[in-house]
Parts: C-alpha cells; sequence; structure tokens
C-alpha cells in the first residue's frame, strides 16, 4: 500500500521561502488537507514538518513544510538551521516568493542549484498583486535565472493543478530511489538471503533491509531463500539442487557465510547493497584505504542515521570500534552521531564510517557524501569496512565490477 511506504523511499518535496509566503497553504491545497497551521502571522511553522502522502498519479511521497529562511533572532536562527538540514534530505525544492525577489530568495536558490537539487519558483498570493508587481517579479526572476515561474493562488486556486503537475514531471525525470537488487538479477535465478536471529533482531518481525531485498526479488520473479546463518551450510549442500545466482548476508555474520558458500558463488551483505542503492560504492570503497592510514588517538565518526536503543554489543558503537582497533593495533577515538545531522566541521575526523541508512532517503546520505568529501574527509559504509577487517572485501565487492576494479587499482 502506498501509506505504507517507508519514508526513506518516497521522494521529499520540500517548500522554502520567507515568513509568510503561504508555504504551509499552498502544501495544505495541495494534499487537500491541513498538514501546517495556517496563520497571518509570520513565523507560524517552527520546526520542519512532515507529511507522507500519495501524489496522484504520481505515488508516494513526502512534502515538507519549513520555517521562513529570513527568521530573526536567536530561536530565529535555529529554525532556519532546522530548514537548512530539510534541505539536505530534498529531492525537489519548491522556492516561494511574493512581492519581489529578495536577496535572501537568491541565496537559497543559488544553494539549491550549488546543491544539484531540482526546484521550482512560485511567485505565490497572486489574487491579491496588481499586475505590474507581478511583472517586476517576473522580470526580475528573468534577469538572473533561466527557470520558469508559477503563478499560483491558494485563494483561487489559481495554478495549483499546474503546480502538483511540474512537481511531477520533475520527480519523474530525476528517479530518487535506485534497485537494491533486482538489476543484477534476471527471472528465475535463486537468491539466499542470510538473516541471523540475534539481540539486534526485532522480535516478530525482520528489518527494513531484509524486507525490500526480498520484495524485490519477488518483483524480478527471483526465488527467495531466507535461512539463518547456522542453516546457510545445509541449505546449500542439501536442500538446493543448483548453486544460487548470489548469497546476501547480515555483515556481521560474513566470516561464516564466506566459510559456507562456494567461492563461484556471489556473496555480498545488506548494508553494501545499501551502500550502492542509497549512497555512492566507489566513494565508500575509496574511504577504505584511509584505514591503514591511521594513527594512535585518531578520531573517526560514526554516523547513524536512525535513533535506536543501543544494546550490549551494538554494531556501530561497539563491534566496529572494537574490530577496528584491533585490526589496527592502534588505540582511537570514536565519535557517534544519530540522526540527521552531523557537526558542520569534520576536518577533525580522519574517517566517518556511515550506516546503511535504510531509514533515510538517498538524498540525505549522498548530502553528507559530498560533505566529507569537500571538507576531504574519507568516508565508507558499515558494510564495506566490516568485510574490510574480517579480510573479504574483495569477494563482498565481486557483484559491483566498477567497485572492486578500483579496489584493487
Amino acid at each position: 500500500m502506498m501509506n505504507k511506504t517507508p519514508k526513506g523511499n518516497r521522494p521529499h518535496i520540500t517548500f522554502l521561502g520567507k515568513r509568510n509566503v503561504g508555504k504551509s497553504s499552498l502544501i495544505n491545497v495541495l494534499i487537500n488537507q491541513e498538514l501546517s497551521i495556517v496563520s497571518d502571522v509570520p513565523g507560524t511553522t517552527t520546526d520542519p514538518v512532515e507529511k507522507a502522502t500519495e501524489l496522484n498519479p504520481f505515488g508516494p511521497v513526502v512534502f515538507v513544510d519549513t520555517a521562513g529562511y529570513d527568521d530573526i533572532g536567536l530561536l530565529g536562527e535555529k529554525r532556519v538551521k532546522k530548514t537548512m538540514t530539510a534541505l539536505t534530505e530534498s529531492d525537489l525544492a519548491i522556492i516561494v516568493i511574493t512581492e519581489e525577489l529578495t536577496n535572501d530568495d537568491k541565496k537559497i536558490i543559488d544553494l539549491v542549484i550549488s546543491k544539484n537539487i531540482g526546484y521550482l519558483l512560485v511567485i505565490n498570493k497572486s489574487d491579491i498583486m496588481d499586475e505590474e508587481t507581478i511583472k517586476k517579479v517576473q522580470n526580475n526572476i528573468r534577469q538572473s535565472y533561466n527557470v520558469a515561474v508559477l503563478l499560483c493562488s491558494t485563494i483561487n486556486h489559481n495554478n495549483i493543478e499546474e503546480l502538483k503537475e511540474s512537481i511531477i514531471t520533475i520527480l519523474r525525470s530525476n528517479p530518487s530511489e535506485l534497485p537494491i537488487i533486482s538489476d543484477l538479477l534476471k527471472p528465475m535465478d535463486t537468491v539466499v538471503l542470510v538473516i541471523p536471529i540475534d539481540k539486534e533482531a526485532p522480535k516478530g518481525r525482520l528489518i527494513l533491509p531484509q524486507v525490500q531485498t526480498i520484495r524485490e526479488c519477488l518483483d524480478a520473479d527471483v526465488s527467495c531463500i531466507v535461512v539463518k546463518e547456522r542453516e546457510l551450510h545445509y541449505t546449500l549442500n542439501h536442500i538446493l539442487k543448483t548453486k544460487p545466482k548470489i548469497v546476501i548476508t547480515d555483515s556481521q555474520a560474513f566470516l561464516k557465510v564466506n566459510a559456507d558458500v562456494a567461492d563461484d558463488v556471489l556473496m555480498t551483505s545488506f548494508s553494501i547493497l545499501y551502500a550502492r542503492q542509497k549512497g555512492d560504492l566507489i566513494t565508500y570503497t575509496k574511504g577504505i584505504s584511509a584505514i591503514k592510514k591511521l594513527k594512535n588517538n585518531d578520531s573517526i565518526l560514526i554516523a547513524e542515521l536512525c535513533s535506536h536503543r543501543p544494546i550490549s554489543e551494538d554494531i556501530g558503537r561497539v563491534k566496529i570500534p572494537r574490530w577496528l582497533e584491533q585490526y589496527s593495533g592502534l588505540s582511537l577515538n570514536f565519535d557517534v552521531f544519530s540522526g540527521k545531522e552531523i557537526p558542520e566541521d569534520l576536518t577533525k575526523y580522519k574517517l566517518i564510517i556511515q550506516c546503511g541508512g535504510c531509514m533515510a532517503n538517498r538524498s540525505l546520505i549522498i548530502s553528507r557524501i559530498n560533505k566529507a568529501i569537500d571538507q576531504n574527509v574519507p568516508i565508507t559504509n558499515y558494510g564495506l569496512i566490516i568485510a574490510y577487517l574480517h579480510g573479504i572485501i574483495e569477494r563482498a565487492l565481486t557483484p559491483f565490477p566498477e567497485a572492486l576494479e578500483y579496489l584493487k587499482s
């Protein structure tokens, strides 16, 4: 069902603009319900407000309402910071202006362009603007930006349908979702998924990467067999009559699975699949080389995108730090950041280790990767570093020839 699609798999459409330009009203009209409180008082919207909905005939999306980027005062600065954080998740930015194109508007448009985010410019409240003002704003926009401008009103619904159609056109021309595994398979292939049931496994259900991989295999007309690591050897040698095309495992079971799977069968992990789908596999592979350059007391950033209750053997907070110190023989400093925000200044870190990102959309992870690149800080991913520290990185990258070639070179 559309309303069950995770937010991380929905394009994020973020509405930006100064205070009281009608961002909330536009969203309310587009989704035909009241997402945000509407008021003539500037600054009514504070923190970003998200609404997962269905945009017909496109499909599931997330609309994001934000505070005005001209907000003032200490609290206003915090609101603007939240707005900028919301922008890092954006697949499409709707920039709303009214009676004039201000320097604040130009700054945000230039920022969106620099981040390579698709955008639309909307002149709102056209019902209360005279023709001379409208022409002046349109001319100012044309002089600075070669982009179409929509003249909208939430009162008389002028161009609301055209706005919806423009949003759909841009989303379809720039798909935000990449395949997890289906492009590596053909119908009638067999895939074996290895899913440990340990302390981190949620009781009574599977985690999102496992569920989504199973569903994509089924959609690709592929046979999908799910086992725990203890049953893998028996399944491969006594149940399956032919070898599977690929075995996909939880990264923590890499060593056991590697020992049980024949060398001529492809093997990788859910986290590495997500490194490719949500992030940049080549950049993550390049980041692995930073491990050999680490020195005593270097700082490492562990970046988690979901907030969860850590357990005693937490993969990001306990296991990876322990394995990395054992491998390097060094004493290292680890900082853990959970959620959508990481430090603006990353230069103190010698390596960033990013989680798979199953709960986030690709735009957020790519923005994080780009921030690391801009500050010349290596970045990699949970699955890749676990494979490397266990000595099986080449095998784990064999399904992805371009990344494997980069690793070898």
